[in-house]
């Protein structure tokens, strides 16, 4: 990191020319940093003070090419970057007031920020003694929150899945149907007596293979002689 030196006019003479022998040669040697490292052309002249041939890097034949090429260049390519001392200085006055700017606003917001916190929380204090403009500050400011809340809540909306109907009905959801198969049909009693089964095996077949007790099939047992008795068939 360079060292932060004041830039004057040295007013004593001997002090002045040691500096420019100094400062002279390290600007031949970043010129010739510049050649080498970007693979560009560079040549440096310096008038000295009292002097009329000026110091010249690399050398008079080269400078003088150089010069030579730049100045076939179109005016309007050749002073593209180029930039005397004052508009440099302009330059950078109006960096620095930009940045001055920015520092500024950026010390409003967070004032008016505190301002909007502590009255939110019933201290009124603040607002006393502002003015209009300062006023006319804090309501655009609260405008600009309320207005980034308003889209924040927006998109919140926007990006949240829609709810999943609910059907309320007065039946047990059981799942699908496939996880549920219907039970296999049975041909019916009737059709097998009707069609010349035996009783015996009929009882057997229907209720052999269910653990039900005696009680359960001879109860089983009557429902089936009041519907066989009731059937339009005629009994066996």
């Amino acid at each position: 990191m360079g060292r932060n030196v004041t830039l004057q006019y040295t007013p004593h003479d001997s002090t002045r020319r040691k500096r420019f022998k100094k400062r002279l040669k390290g600007l031949m040697k970043k010129a010739d940093e510049l050649a080498v490292l970007c693979d560009a052309k560079t040549c440096v002249l310096v008038y000295e003070e009292g002097k009329a041939a000026p110091e010249v890097f690399p050398s008079q034949a080269e400078a003088v090419g150089i010069l030579n090429r730049f100045k076939s260049i179109p005016e309007l390519w050749r002073c593209k970057e180029v930039m005397n001392q004052k508009g440099f200085i302009t330059k950078r006055i109006d960096k620095l007031r930009e940045q001055v700017d920015k520092t500024r606003r950026e010390c409003e917001d967070g004032e008016i920020r505190s301002l909007l916190h502590k009255t939110m929380h019933g201290d009124l204090s603040g607002l006393v003694g502002l003015n209009i403009e300062d006023l006319t500050k804090v309501g655009y400011k609260v405008d600009m929150l309320l207005k980034s809340i308003t889209e924040r809540k927006e998109k919140i909306h926007s990006q949240a899945p829609p709810p999943a109907p609910c059907v309320a009905t007065g039946s047990i959801d059981m799942g699908s149907p496939p996880l549920y198969p219907a039970p296999p049909q049975q041909e019916s009693r009737l059709d097998m007596v009707s069609s010349g089964g035996d009783l015996d095996t009929l009882v057997y077949g229907g209720y052999a293979g269910a653990n039900f007790s005696s009680s359960d099939t001879m109860m089983q047992m009557q429902s089936f002689d009041m519907d066989f008795g009731s059937s339009p068939f005629p009994p066996m």
